[in-house]
């Protein structure tokens, strides 16, 4: 008969999943030695939080299920932030923790918690299997249930003697069931179109439902069909690049200012697979007219008309939605509007923003004159981590996005530091490609042992660290509101060392003719390697707006 962990293992590899994230632990002893002797991948972390930040990139870079596996007590309560991450960026991640054996329930053993309840407000489903024969069930269950409507994270806490002990009766593992794509309705689909081609001055909002449902295609004939501006957000980024004629870049205000004129002109915007959340002022007044009408194409009920009234609201598959409009609109193209003109001059404005923030000179360099230079030595399938904070926002605001699925953020939750280990989940995801991952000297040492992980398992990531010694962000923001700032300085780091006392490469930039040199050296190692970018704080586009909404 099977112990627990030989069914898990089996399960497992029935799903469909290969690769496992863990950081080991007594309760994972036994189900990590069967995965290894079944040939499913292990890459072993050194902290649990970077475990399940890696599975979660893992399953939002291939639109599936990541696996997380950590010991129980600390090890799951240091794996919560990451399984919340995933939660709230809708990432279809299983975070399977150990814990203690069925026999020592509440009899005060070692490591002794409720780890369901813990996780329960954070996921979409939790559960334990109660023996054995049961894990087949509650995995296949965990599965289905992370990929349902709006998908997310899940939890399993298995005992360590459910892992070990006989099955008596295994259970049936259920096995996913994918429905076939929700058409729109017809009629919506007219009423939508219609609207669009009597819009004088329209946009299209593309946020990661376009990613979620494979709609690149389908999102790139629509525009070069309707000749409507397009611009993207989140996993969308890249869907269709920054350089098609018809794309205007970011949809975040807080990183493209020409939309604080456009969206207010908008008369009319179609939303496809994003919510109406933070990142479009809540579809309020400070970013959009109350006039302004909204059609919003989702899968998920609860999130038509969140925040704002709709004229039309779609619930449907984003990307049969764009066939559907793509099939009705025919072969004839629509009239180019002259509001394109307005919006190419807008970002034109932005742009030469931009470009004289990165003229200034001196040392430290300032961010937007690095990455202005950075961009020109990057490969051109580079896949981006991106970090948070203030030398990052610099980067995201000038830095085109011009390949699907090659640019990962943090989520929703705002999880500064998850970047690095994201951005090995990248890199094992992307063999042989170039992968960068672009932080902040604070947000890199939230998770700077998984360096080590980085040179065990010989994931060659350039890592590019933005040193301007301290917490920017809030240094600009406290700053800014009381003049003085509290807890935002740091110590100059040499992290190029850091990188190196783990066995990886690093060297440390001054000046912008250091840049491209040292980017060649870094992705030629074919090593983990780290670029120290002494850089000055200096107010990113992201913080400007962020002030500027406390100053109304």
């Amino acid at each position: 008969m099977p112990n627990g962990a030989e069914l898990f293992v089996q399960s497992v590899k029935a799903l469909g999943i290969d690769q496992i994230f863990t950081l080991v632990g007594d309760h994972l002893n036994e189900v990590l030695s069967v995965a290894e002797r079944e040939g499913l991948k292990i890459l072993d972390m050194r902290h649990e939080s970077g475990v399940t930040h890696a599975a979660d990139a893992w399953a939002r870079i291939h639109r599936k299920p990541g696996l997380a596996l950590v010991t129980g007590g600390p090890g799951h309560t240091n794996s919560l932030t990451g399984i919340a991450t995933a939660q709230l960026a809708a990432s279809p991640l299983i975070a399977v923790s150990g814990s203690r054996a069925t026999t020592a329930c509440e009899r005060g053993a070692f490591q002794d918690i409720e780890q369901v309840g813990m996780a329960e407000p954070v996921v979409k489903w939790a559960g334990e299997p109660p023996n054995p024969g049961q894990v087949p069930f509650y995995l296949g269950r965990a599965f289905a249930e992370a990929l349902s409507g709006r998908m997310g994270a899940v939890h399993l806490s298995i005992p360590v003697d459910v892992f070990t002990g006989q099955a008596q009766a295994p259970a049936r593992l259920p096995m996913p069931h994918k429905p076939s794509a929700q058409p729109p309705a017809s009629a919506d689909v007219t009423r939508a179109l219609d609207l669009l081609k009597k819009a004088s001055k329209p946009v299209v909002i593309a946020g990661s439902g376009i990613w979620w449902g494979d709609a690149g295609a389908e999102l790139q004939t629509f525009i070069e069909k309707t000749s409507l501006p397009l611009y993207t957000i989140t996993m969308a980024r890249g869907m269709v690049s920054d350089r098609h004629p018809l794309c205007f870049g970011y949809s975040d205000p807080a990183l493209n200012h020409a939309v604080h004129t456009i969206f207010p002109e908008s008369d009319l915007v179609l939303v496809l697979g994003k919510r109406i959340d933070y990142r479009m002022a809540l579809g309020g007044p400070r970013l959009f007219h109350p006039d302004t009408k909204f059609i919003q194409v989702d899968l998920h009920q609860q999130e038509l008309g969140m925040n704002r009234p709709l004229e039309v609201g779609i619930l449907a598959d984003v990307k049969a939605t764009l066939h559907a409009m793509n099939e009705e609109i025919g072969a004839a193209k629509w009239e180019p509007l002259p509001w394109l003109a307005t919006l190419r001059e807008r970002r034109a404005a932005w742009e030469a923003k931009l470009a004289e923030e990165a003229a200034q000179g001196g040392a430290p360099l300032h961010p937007a004159a690095f990455f202005t230079e950075l961009k020109k030595w990057l490969p051109e399938d580079v896949f981006y981590a991106w970090d948070g904070g203030d030398f990052v926002h610099w980067g995201r605001a000038i830095v085109p996005a011009v390949h699907p699925g090659k640019w990962l953020r943090l989520g929703p939750l705002g999880t500064i530091g998850s970047a690095l280990p994201n951005s090995l989940a990248a890199q094992l995801a992307n063999p042989g490609k170039p992968v960068v991952m672009i932080t902040g000297d604070g947000s890199f040492g939230f998770y700077i042992g998984e360096l080590d992980t980085a040179v065990r398992h010989k994931l060659p990531v350039v890592m590019i660290v933005g040193n301007d010694a301290g917490w920017g962000l809030e240094r600009e923001l406290q700053g800014d509101g009381q003049g003085t700032t509290v807890a935002c300085e740091l110590r100059s780091t040499r992290y190029d060392l850091v990188m190196q006392g783990f066995g990886g490469g690093g060297e440390t930039i001054d000046t912008l003719d250091q840049v491209g040199p040292a980017v060649q050296r870094a992705f030629s190692s074919g090593i983990p390697y780290c670029l120290n970018v002494n850089v000055r704080g200096v107010r990113s586009p992201f913080t400007q707006w962020q002030v500027s909404a406390k100053k109304k």
